[in-house]
């Protein structure tokens, strides 16, 4: 991977029939994606574990780590079997029940066993990504009656969303913990926990990682009304967000959405956990090889929003066009990233916990003193990745060269902004860590002869009275 290319914000790449080559899969890795989603809603655990084979296969080639995220189903409403040329007209009244027979004009199933319990009389109820619209006019011990507010056609297994209910089945179904103890087997990097509606189902998956002794960091899929309303307490609670646009722009006014997805990138830049901007990113490029206009304004306003990472799904999964996609997500990010950093735009708020303050100063430091300086990268030293991530989300600008002891550390710490994440050795001695860092970066060339660098040394390489340490250092000749 060359600099001159690097963007700062990660690409997450879905992985799927179009996309599960060896080649393939090293040319995304080529063109900084960072980590590769599985997506458990499709494929059985034979086929997750032949495409994870083949990532470790690849990444294994590369200096610089990549991460994996599973993407848990969670609990996923859809409609059960339903006749074929099925209509729903407007004005029509029909009922909905829990069941396996087969629907019509009249009638339509759920196998969702709590439906008419949850769904209560004045909501709403979405079918096929709100395609089809319902009004609920009231509802028995076995059946949900609703009006069609908008009709159209209706086939099987469409799925159905409720924005206005509560939902009583838990975030977590017993298909997604047998994914999760598939996960912790691989030791994959990250899980993605879909439809959270409060931090105690995130904390949930988080205490039973734990339990199990696993490093797997938790992803909170934002893309319920109820999930936004609870946010702050979510990120608090998780590893890292996603913001799910599918959904959330299903279940909630479409004119909100952009709104929402930059009050969570600022409250996840403020609070320190990475954030993913997912969902018809280059929805396009499934059929041309190309993106539209609004498209890379999307991904322009995503980059200055501060994501860490932008997601593609089918574009990667089962598109025409997947490595175009790739490299049209970082390039539009790159260009935008040089724009941003010749601007005089204030860099992000950030908070932190009053133990990491000291270290929160040296990362403040070290975003003033390249405005002052010209280096080609910050090298720190990663024990903990406490430093890296304060580092990413002071948002500095150029790239942060994570040297990591722990080869798992280094995979999850990919995903953070403007990471180039290594497994590296212990040194022994600061003069042997300051030549691995000029071995490595010279080897590798992202950096060369005569340009300076950000050095945050090993601690326990400087005197025993050192806190903490900020080296200008010139590469020799």
């Amino acid at each position: 991977m060359q600099l001159s290319n690097f963007s700062k914000t990660g690409i997450v790449a879905t992985l799927g029939p179009a996309s599960e080559s060896a080649e393939t899969i090293r040319a995304f890795i080529e063109h900084r994606v960072c980590t590769f989603r599985l997506n458990f809603s499709h494929g059985t655990f034979d086929e997750h574990q032949a495409m994870l084979d083949r990532i470790n296969q690849v990444r294994g080639e590369f200096l610089h780590s990549v991460a994996v995220m599973g993407d848990l189903c969670g609990p996923k409403i859809r409609t059960g079997l339903v006749a074929p040329c099925t209509v729903l007209v407007d004005e029509q009244e029909l009922d909905i029940t829990v069941g396996e027979t087969v629907g019509n004009a009249t009638g339509i199933t759920t196998a969702y066993a709590d439906f008419v319990t949850d769904v209560q009389p004045g909501q709403r109820i979405l079918i096929d990504d709100g395609r089809l619209v319902l009004g609920v006019l009231a509802k028995t011990n076995r059946a949900v009656r609703c009006k069609v507010l908008v009709g159209g056609g209706l086939s099987s297994h469409k799925g159905i969303n409720l924005p206005d209910t509560q939902l009583s089945t838990p975030a977590i179904t017993p298909k997604d913990w047998q994914c999760v103890d598939w996960a912790i087997e691989h030791e994959l990097d990250y899980l993605a926990l879909s439809f959270v509606q409060h931090a105690d189902e995130i904390r949930t998956l988080k205490e039973y990682l734990k339990e199990k002794d696993s490093a797997i960091q938790a992803v909170a899929k934002i893309e319920k009304p109820l999930a936004v309303e609870n946010i702050e307490a979510i990120i608090h609670a998780s590893d890292a967000i996603l913001i799910a646009r599918g959904d959330m722009g299903v279940e909630m006014d479409l004119a909100q959405v952009p709104l929402v997805q930059k009050k969570i990138t600022s409250l996840c830049r403020r609070f320190g956990k990475p954030a993913i901007v997912a969902t018809q990113v280059l929805q396009s490029m499934i059929d041309n090889p190309s993106p539209t206009r609004a498209e890379a304004s999307d991904i322009c306003n995503a980059v200055m929003d501060f994501a860490d990472a932008i997601m593609l799904s089918g574009e990667t999964a089962v598109g025409k066009y997947p490595l175009e996609a790739v490299t049209s997500l970082a390039h539009i990010s790159r260009t935008t990233e040089v724009f941003l950093d010749a601007s005089d735009a204030p860099r992000p708020k950030v908070d932190t916990v009053p133990e990491m303050a000291s270290k929160e100063s040296v990362a403040r430091s070290v975003a003033q003193m390249l405005d002052e300086i010209k280096a080609a990268l910050v090298v720190a030293s990663a024990e903990t990745g406490n430093m890296t991530r304060l580092l990413s989300k002071a948002r500095i600008d150029v790239p942060i060269l994570s040297l990591c002891g722990d080869e798992l550390l280094a995979r999850r710490l990919s995903l953070c902004y403007g990471t180039l994440s290594v497994h590296h050795p212990r040194a022994g001695t600061y003069a042997e860590w300051v030549e691995s860092v000029e071995h490595i970066v010279l080897e590798n060339r992202w950096a060369s002869s005569g340009q300076k660098l950000l050095l945050l040394p090993p601690l326990e390489l400087l005197s025993a009275k050192t806190d903490s340490a900020l080296i200008l250092h010139t590469i020799k000749d």
